[in-house]
């Protein structure tokens, strides 16, 4: 199959580019924001009618929380508009679309873990910005694939357990809040649905994150201890209120993968499992 993959410098995106090169059966074309500018829909338009890709794994986004809250006109043009321009120019060419979303899309307050048909109810702009998106791909793409993820940390660019590993080997204090829960996902193993998905065609919805779920401050524990690091100090625990980020996050966004499991498909391995694997230095995904 010949993929176009947007948001290539970013961490699932580079992991997407680098699992395709390895699997010489495939052609993949590569795109960062120096090489395509996904709201730009002329450009959509050019690139996609040039490749001819038979799938398009969209993982182009503004992911940064806050700086939505602060612009968000950009946070619309490039979470959601974007989304409608790489979804008609699929759509003109026959090809799939897999579209990366986020638990941010949800509102928090539900006791249990979100699954796919669960309402999105978004508390920021980032996630209203990506609730658009997935409507885009909803109304323009004839075949598409909508993947929401979470707490996405890899082997490039910035994560919460590069910042931890950082801050406790330079032995900085460490608060991290303890009132938001999610599910780790590790970026290698998520490239590999992202390709499953994208290889069968499969439509709809899915939820797909490492098993397991945590809070930030458990995870920030557990990070310390599978990097064998001694902190300064206990990590304290604070609340959302405390920290005082410009965006709310959700209190709750761990997601469920009930589709994966309704239909047979490979869950991703235990979060655990995943830490340890990027900690020691392990290169590999689920396999």
């Amino acid at each position: 199959m010949r993929f176009v993959v947007t948001g290539a410098g970013g961490q699932v995106g580079a992991e997407v580019v680098g699992l395709l090169e390895r699997q010489t059966r495939h052609e993949v074309v590569g795109l960062d924001h120096h090489g395509l500018d996904i709201g730009d829909r002329d450009a959509v338009e050019q690139i996609l009618g040039r490749v001819l890709p038979e799938a398009v794994v969209h993982c182009g986004a503004w992911t940064d929380v806050d700086g939505c809250e602060a612009d968000p006109e950009r946070a619309w043009r490039d979470n959601a508009l974007a989304v409608r321009h790489v979804a008609v120019a699929a759509s003109r060419i026959g090809a799939h679309v897999v579209h990366v979303s986020t638990d941010y899309v949800f509102g928090g307050a539900k006791a249990e873990p979100y699954h796919e048909w669960d309402a999105v109810a978004p508390q920021s702009v980032y996630g209203s910005s990506k609730a658009g998106g997935e409507l885009e791909l909803q109304r323009h793409a004839t075949s598409w694939t909508l993947v929401r993820t979470a707490w996405v940390f890899g082997r490039r660019g910035r994560n919460f357990v590069d910042s931890i590993v950082a801050r406790a080997r330079a032995a900085e204090p460490l608060r991290v809040v303890d009132d938001q829960r999610g599910s780790p996902t590790y970026a290698p193993d998520l490239a590999e649905a992202l390709v499953r998905l994208a290889i069968g065609r499969h439509q709809g919805v899915f939820h797909v994150t490492n098993q397991g779920s945590c809070t930030w401050h458990r995870f920030a524990e557990e990070i310390v201890a599978a990097a064998g690091i001694d902190p300064a100090g206990p990590i304290e625990r604070i609340s959302s209120s405390e920290l005082g980020r410009p965006a709310s996050r959700p209190a709750n966004s761990v997601l469920d993968n009930v589709a994966l499991r309704l239909l047979g498909l490979p869950l991703l391995r235990d979060y655990h499992d995943a830490l340890a694997c990027r900690l020691g230095g392990g290169l590999g995904g689920t396999g």
